[in-house]
């Protein structure tokens, strides 16, 4: 079992992909959006290239846990990833997950890992899909009844 992280932004999709025993979180790339059904039939396309069985979808909630803009956004590409994956028969899942603070730590980690303000730019979606999948699998593993 594998699962797809994504952090859906408005130009990009950062992507990171689990490994089989769901421990670690490893990215991928930042995929430049282009349109909300060719993202999603993209990330179906990633998603089965590595075998994977549900995507994680980092939702940006206010931090008093309400909606913003860019929430309703995020929700909208999981109903499409939802509609796509329905309509080819994939039995994929789509899971929503508490992105809160994910960009922030990206980028902690980025700088602990000294890397350069130009090309932290390029990283930084990846980063935050790897911090979303990784919180995401953490908190499965600590509380298996809530999967």
């Amino acid at each position: 079992m594998k699962l797809l992280g994504l952090d859906v932004g408005d130009k990009t999709i950062g992507i990171a992909v689990s490994d089989g025993l769901l421990l670690a979180a490893h990215g991928l790339f930042a995929l430049e959006r282009v349109g909300i059904r060719k993202d999603a039939d993209r990330i179906i396309e990633i998603g089965k290239q590595h075998g994977c069985t549900a995507f994680v979808v980092g939702l940006p909630l206010r931090l008093s846990g309400e909606d913003s803009p860019q929430t309703e956004k995020v929700r909208q590409f999981a109903t499409m990833l939802e509609n796509k994956l329905r309509s080819t028969g994939e039995t994929m899942a789509v899971i929503l997950h508490d992105e809160r603070f994910s960009t922030k730590i990206a980028q902690d980690v980025l700088i602990q890992g000294d890397v350069s303000r130009k090309k932290r730019k390029g990283l930084i979606d990846k980063q935050a899909a790897v911090v979303i999948l990784q919180s995401y699998m953490d908190q499965i593993r600590n509380c298996p009844q809530g999967r």
